[in-house]
Parts: C-alpha cells; structure tokens; sequence
C-alpha cells in the first residue's frame, strides 16, 4: 500500500463513532480550520441545542416483531437510497481536504446517499455534476435578479436536478469563535497562520501544498454565475452581502425559472413553511443552519413537530442539525422528517481520511441505524413513527 494510503489508514483506525471523527480532526487540522468547522455563532447556544434536543427522548421498543428482513432503505423525489440521510452542503470544504467537494461527493454516490454541494465552495460545480450528478446544489441567493437568473442557469447547464436554497442569511452572522481561533474571511496571512499550518504538516504538505500546486490559490467558485474571488481577497465580503432586502417573489422568480425539484432549506416556523409550500417547494429543510446564524435559536428537532403537522402531508419535509448517532436519525424521522442531512462528521472524516474516511462514517451511521431498528422492533423506515418515543 502506499505511504499517503498508509498515512489516511492510521487516521482512521479504530474509529467507531462520529464523534471519533471530530477528535482527530481537531489534531490534524490547523487550529483556525477545525474552529470553522466546529464553531457557530456568539454563544453557541443553538449549536448546542441541536445536540441536546435529542437526548430529551427516549425510545419504546417493540418485541418479537421478526426484524430479520429489516432495510434501512428508503425513496425520496423518486430515487432510491440506501439510508434516510445524506450529506449536507459545507463551504470551503477543500480548505480542510484535498479536493474536498468531489471526495464527499464521489463517496456519497458510491454509498447511496445523496450529497449536497455548497454555493461557498471552492471546486466548481460543473467538476462535481461530472463525477457525481446524482448531487444536488446548494444556493444562496444572489442580491440582484440578474444574477439569480445567471446563477439558476448555470446549475442547470451543469446537469443538477435538485436545487436547494439556503435563505436564513439576511445578514452575516456574528462567528466570533472563527475571530477567537484566528479564522478570517477573507483569510489573511499572517505569522499566526503560518505558524499553525507548519504544526500541522500532514494538512500543510496533504491538503493545502497539493492544492496551490496543482489548482492555485483557491476562489469561491459557485456563488454566482461566474467565478468569484479568492479565499485571501477582500472582495469576499462584497459578494456574501447584500442579502438582507430578498423576500419571497425572489424565491419565486427561481420557481419560475428553475424546471427541476426545488428545496428550501432554513425553514424555523410552520408559517414560512406554507408559504414555501403555497410557492412550490418540493421540499422543505427544517434548519437553524447548524447553530451558525442567529444564536439563541431553537434546535430544529424541536420545531420540526410542528412544521410536519402542517405541510407534511403536501410537501417532503426534512432535518438538519445535530445528528451525530443512528439513533438521532430514529427520533427524527419519528417527528415527522423524510429524511436528514448530517454536515460535521462528514467534513471531519473527509478531513482525516479522505474518501476511505466518508465511507466509513457512512457505514458507522447506517450500520447503527440497522441496529437499532432491530432492537427498536421495525423492519422498515416507514414503520418509525412517534408512538416509538417518548420525552424522558
């Protein structure tokens, strides 16, 4: 075997969780990088809702139901997975492995799960759609109609079929964790810096020296129609803002314009959901954006009762936010979730391990899925409902 697959195999050794995933992480990657990824915003009160949300629940077994034929398979929009989860869209995910969009897209595809590129990316998604179409695209919302328009355009001449819209950013959000562990945006070179990514020499020679050799200093790629600035420039702040006047008739004129399934994701209040519902979303994304905007706000698991109550029988309702165990996946889909997307793990995984790393953190999820439905008594996703759990 040689020495790099080596190296990533003793990364990844004896990993036996999710959360295993985020302890090497914080030891391979630069300090600013893994405090990106692993921050929120202000306080972190929301990120640590979503965690905590779901150990308020307990779950009621059933016995002697025969769960030898049980699957953890399931259909959404038509297609077949092979698990009720996938993986969320995470900006600058090549920053913390090499290439590290089409690692988690190419693995996604090979596992059966859908995988949904980020708008903050630094690979363009026409690469991604070629490796991986089965992918779905992630968007923020351009400030002028124009570039909406161009930008609607674009991911349609790459090939995705799924469009999904994040619109829980009317302004930045105060990250002073990313401040407090010298993340900046734009990235700024510094001594600090430097010092931090000669500590960690597998990321410094794996990562980032592969990437400037090979593809140069990396840009934003995919936030509008034509490529956006570099990660060091200080027009990355310029084309993040404007964002705070957009409202629905924006969404509305991608509904009109977008032909394929169109998904919003950052929905907090069942009225927002029957406004996307009466607009014509396909699906909606139950999400406080992984605790990263507003802070102080409730965990998803916690409003998603309420927002499947009242559109989940018109439109395909979904989680994201806090799912670390299968049985996170469980309480759920119990709520009234189709399915989750799970973001950290999987960037951590793809950080430490690359593509071997995204399929074992696939395969440690749905295995505890399958466990866990035996022991819970179901045979199919489908037969999870809420007379399953309780509060404790």
């Amino acid at each position: 075997m040689p020495p790099v697959r080596n190296a990533v195999s003793r990364r990844i050794r004896g990993v036996l969780s999710l959360d295993d995933f985020e302890i090497r992480a914080k030891r391979h990657l630069p300090k600013p990088l893994f405090g990106y990824i692993a921050g929120a915003s202000e306080t972190n009160a929301s990120l640590r809702h979503n965690a905590g949300e779901f150990q308020k629940y307990g779950f009621r077994p059933r016995v002697l139901t025969d769960v030898s034929a049980r699957s953890t398979e399931t259909t959404l929009f038509g297609t077949r997975y092979s698990a009720p989860f996938g993986i969320a869209p995470m900006g600058i995910s090549a920053l913390m492995a090499y290439r590290g969009d089409l690692v988690l897209a190419t693995a996604a595809a090979e596992t059966g799960i859908p995988m949904v590129m980020s708008g903050s990316s630094l690979i363009r998604l026409e690469e991604v759609a070629a490796v991986a179409p089965q992918s779905w695209f992630q968007a923020y919302l351009p400030g002028e109609p124009n570039r909406i328009d161009a930008l609607v355009d674009r991911v349609a001449a790459a090939g995705f079929q799924t469009l999904l819209l994040t619109v829980d950013t009317a302004a930045l959000a105060n990250r002073e964790n990313n401040i407090r562990t010298g993340f900046s945006t734009p990235l700024r070179p510094s001594a600090r810096l430097a010092w931090h990514g000669i500590s960690h020499p597998a990321w410094s020679i794996g990562t980032f020296a592969r990437t400037l050799l090979f593809h140069g200093i990396p840009h934003f790629e995919n936030s509008y129609a034509t490529r956006g600035a570099p990660v060091v420039s200080a027009n990355v702040m310029r084309d993040f803002g404007k964002r705070d006047h957009l409202n629905w008739n924006h969404f509305q004129r991608i509904r009109d314009r977008w032909r394929g399934r169109l998904i919003i994701k950052g929905i907090m209040h069942e009225e927002d959901a029957a406004i996307a519902v009466g607009q014509g979303a396909d699906g909606i994304v139950v999400s406080n954006h992984g605790g990263r905007q507003l802070d102080g706000t409730l965990s998803p698991l916690k409003v998603l009762p309420s927002i499947a109550d009242r559109v989940g029988t018109e439109t395909v309702v979904m989680l994201d936010g806090g799912i670390r165990r299968g049985a996170d996946i469980i309480k759920a889909l119990a709520f009234g979730a189709k399915f989750v997307f799970v973001g950290r793990p999987f960037l951590y995984a793809a950080a430490v391990g690359g593509q071997p790393g995204v399929l074992m953190a696939a395969d440690i999820l749905k295995t505890e899925l399958h466990r866990n439905m035996a022991l819970l008594g179901v045979n199919s996703i489908e037969e999870i409902t809420s007379d399953l759990i309780a509060e404790v």
